[in-house]
């Protein structure tokens, strides 16, 4: 009995996920790349931990050959906590419009999108979690925003429909 209240104190304290801490210099090994080069485009990015404990998301995005996105993504496994309401993302930005993308089931083919605009500061980006709307190839469904209780994949991509060079630096990426 005593066990199970502890367990059911710190489970009612707990009032952050950590879905990735850059700083303290995690394997990066299971992040992954997709470009638009999968359906022919040129872009091309990359995603590094730099000296400073940051996770540096860069590249160049092309609109050639009917290309213009790059996307860094990584397998999770989180369930979410009965009060968790939104993803918060510690960053510097280079003032450029990015998406961060989730998805629900592991083999699910669409992703929730919310946008986010970066500065060119440090700073922390709420995004509320029923405001990730569901999307296929750029092309939003008519199914309910993000309630789902259980995260499988995160993506952070860029597609602002120009050519550009890109580079986000992220602190972490929690849930809260």
């Amino acid at each position: 009995m005593k066990v199970l209240i502890n367990v059911l104190l710190i489970a009612f304290c707990i009032t952050e996920i950590m879905v990735f801490d850059f700083s303290k210099k995690e394997n990066i090994n299971n992040w992954s790349i997709t470009n638009d080069n999968v359906m022919g485009g040129l872009s091309s990015s990359k995603m590094v931990i730099n000296d400073q404990g940051e996770g540096v998301f860069s590249g160049s995005v092309s609109t050639d050959n009917n290309g213009g996105f790059a996307m860094t993504r990584l397998p999770v496994d989180i369930t979410l906590l009965e009060n968790t309401a939104k993803l918060v993302i510690k960053l510097k930005g280079d003032g450029k419009k990015y998406q961060f993308r989730i998805k629900s089931e592991k083999e699910q083919r669409f992703w929730y999108i919310q946008s986010f605009q970066t500065s060119t500061e440090t700073e922390k980006i709420a995004l509320p979690l029923n405001a990730f709307y569901a999307s296929f190839r750029g092309n939003k469904l008519d199914i309910e925003n993000f309630s789902a209780k259980e995260i499988k994949e995160i993506a952070i991509l860029i597609g602002n429909k120009k050519n550009e060079e890109f580079k986000l630096k992220i602190n972490n990426i929690t849930l809260q």
